[in-house]
């Protein structure tokens, strides 16, 4: 860790979070009713650790196993689960995310549910219910009337609290073509609230890509990644796209510190 790269990393968290204040003045909302989380997928532990120097607090992993060896390496900071869960690695999920953002059936949900009795009895473990609204393939998550189904289940889960709901957008031609996704969320949101006391305001939405439509159309949380780390070696899977975390092929004006600290 050097001193360049905590000044580099805090240059792209105050640019990011200006760009949150903005799009949440221009909905007439409250900024600080915004969380960022750093999507830290295949960021070493030390870059983490610089990245909590910098400023940043709450981090997202895409999957189980990186983040195994990570987090206690790292030795701080909140850490959100943003990836497919597969249910032969819940018990570790448990034990090691403060958050689940990427519940995606019943069928996990009551695992996790048993689980989180034995791990962390008393403590209900934290859950955002995944939900595909653009209806997209390559996407997992409920369908909305699936959500809809579900949710007294859901909420009568008594070891699993249910904050909210998240999505992941279709990879889009320009942030503007989200918004239509984000706003189904939202509406999603209230008319699921207004039904069913079990479910919690929380809406996780946007990315690098359209993070600040996402904060004009209701985001109360945002995974941001290249916007904070930069480029990164990914996958390329089907889609194109990180499923929860971060979909990649476009590099937005701003986004994150070069590799050698200088602002793109």
């Amino acid at each position: 860790m050097t001193a360049d790269e905590v000044a580099s990393l805090a240059a792209a968290r105050a640019r990011v979070l200006e760009r949150i204040e903005a799009a949440a003045r221009r909905a007439g909302r409250d900024p600080g009713s915004v969380t960022l989380v750093a999507v830290s997928k295949t960021v070493a532990a030390e870059r983490v650790r610089a990245a909590i120097e910098a400023g940043l607090g709450v981090f997202g992993e895409n999957r189980v196993q990186e983040a195994a060896a990570k987090i206690p390496e790292v030795g701080a900071g909140s850490w959100h689960l943003v990836g497919p869960l597969q249910s032969n690695k819940a018990r570790r999920a448990v034990e090691l995310f403060d958050v689940v953002e990427s519940l995606d059936s019943l069928e996990l949900a009551r695992r996790l549910d048993r689980i989180a009795a034995e791990v962390r009895p008393g403590r209900p473990l934290p859950v955002l219910l995944q939900v595909n609204v653009a209806d997209d393939p390559a996407k997992s998550g409920f369908a909305p009337d699936q959500a809809t189904a579900a949710l007294p289940e859901l909420a009568g889960l008594a070891h699993l609290r249910v904050d909210g709901l998240m999505t992941i957008g279709r990879l889009e031609a320009s942030p503007e073509a989200s918004r239509t996704t984000f706003r189904a969320l939202a509406e999603l949101s209230r008319t699921l609230r207004a039904a069913h006391g079990g479910l919690g305001a929380a809406l996780s939405m946007g990315m690098t890509d359209d993070f600040e439509v996402a904060v004009e159309e209701g985001a109360t949380i945002v995974r941001v990644g290249r916007a904070l780390f930069g480029e990164r070696p990914h996958d390329h899977g089907p889609g194109h796209a990180h499923d929860g975390g971060e979909p990649h092929g476009h590099v937005v004006q701003g986004a994150g510190p070069r590799a050698d600290g200088a602002p793109r």
